[in-house]
């Protein structure tokens, strides 16, 4: 099965954090987190990848044709303008040969559940699978909800106010399509928020042909804001299944590491700092003199001078 994973998204609302890389690109524990995407669909027989992406967007590329750990094929298609879901979608349908997980770049959730998101596209096979998770009352003006019958979805409706919410239950961006789905991308109107909502395309393919199914989830992890970055490094570092790496330059006399840490090469930390705990230091980073570090986020390339102290942010 391929993969489609949309990862042309700005991140405006992780500025000044992605103003020199894009959200696809940001880290989680050493890896972006497109990549922690893709690997959690490829440990499900997924190895044919299409990124769709900015054409501004070169550090995407160059990672894929260099420094990925997934084993996969992956290549790369250019969504120049901004347009919304559907229109990404569009972008990559003329290499979408079959059945194909639709997924944006920022969106986790844990790896049993796309296990069952997987098997729900066994026999009788349906024409679409969307993944669904319970929302706040005070959310559903700002997400994707859906009516149900059974397992079945009946009706999705991209951000209705809450008096208009058929339901409680939202529609997460990560689903499983036939390619009947793609007939529908050049039928949709441009929306009142100027962009062709994906939504819309499959409340077409619910009334045309049918046969949607929905899978609940209880939880997930996604990227909007920096408070994101932090929870999800905090995560995978607390996991206690990823390899640690301790790997600074040079660390000063007195300092302290306590984990669960991750510190990349290249790093020079100074003396008498405490580092630690949950604090994921990218490479190439400068810790000055009697720094405290404790749940942080350092991204790379980053300065921190001497006697400063950070907690519950991240240092770009």
């Amino acid at each position: 099965m391929q993969g489609v994973i949309l990862a042309a998204g700005k991140g405006s609302r992780l500025h000044p954090i992605t103003l020199e890389r894009s959200k696809a690109m940001l880290p989680v524990l050493g890896r972006p987190i497109v990549e922690r995407v893709m690997a959690l669909l490829h440990h499900q027989g997924v190895d044919d990848f299409i990124l769709v992406v900015s054409p501004e967007d070169r550090d995407v590329t160059r990672h894929f044709h260099r420094d990925a750990q997934i084993e996969a094929d992956v290549r790369f298609v250019y969504q120049p303008e901004r347009r919304g879901m559907a229109h990404a979608l569009r972008c990559a349908a003329p290499l979408i040969t079959g059945d194909f997980v639709l997924s944006a770049c920022d969106n986790l959730i844990p790896e049993a559940d796309v296990e069952r998101l997987m098997a729900a596209w066994q026999a009788p096979r349906p024409n679409g699978v969307l993944t669904l998770l319970p929302v706040e009352p005070e959310r559903l003006g700002s997400v994707g909800i859906v009516a149900l019958d059974g397992p079945w979805v009946t009706r999705i409706i991209e951000k209705p106010p809450p008096e208009a919410a058929p339901s409680r239950i939202s529609s997460l961006p990560l689903y499983i399509f036939s390619p009947a789905i793609l007939a529908y991308l050049d039928q949709i109107p441009l929306s009142p928020r100027g962009e062709y909502e994906l939504q819309d395309a499959i409340q077409r393919l619910i009334d045309e042909v049918g046969r949607v199914r929905g899978v609940l989830i209880d939880r997930r992890l996604t990227l909007t804001n920096a408070a994101d970055l932090l929870a999800l490094n905090r995560e995978y570092l607390t996991r206690g299944n990823q390899r640690p790496q301790l790997a600074p330059h040079t660390v000063g006399p007195g300092t302290r590491l306590i984990t669960p840490l991750r510190i990349e090469a290249e790093t020079v930390i100074g003396a008498d700092c405490t580092i630690g705990p949950n604090v994921y230091i990218e490479r190439a980073c400068r810790i000055g003199d009697g720094v405290t570090l404790r749940d942080a986020v350092v991204l790379r390339g980053a300065r921190i001078p001497a006697g400063e102290t950070v907690a519950d942010r991240v240092v770009a």
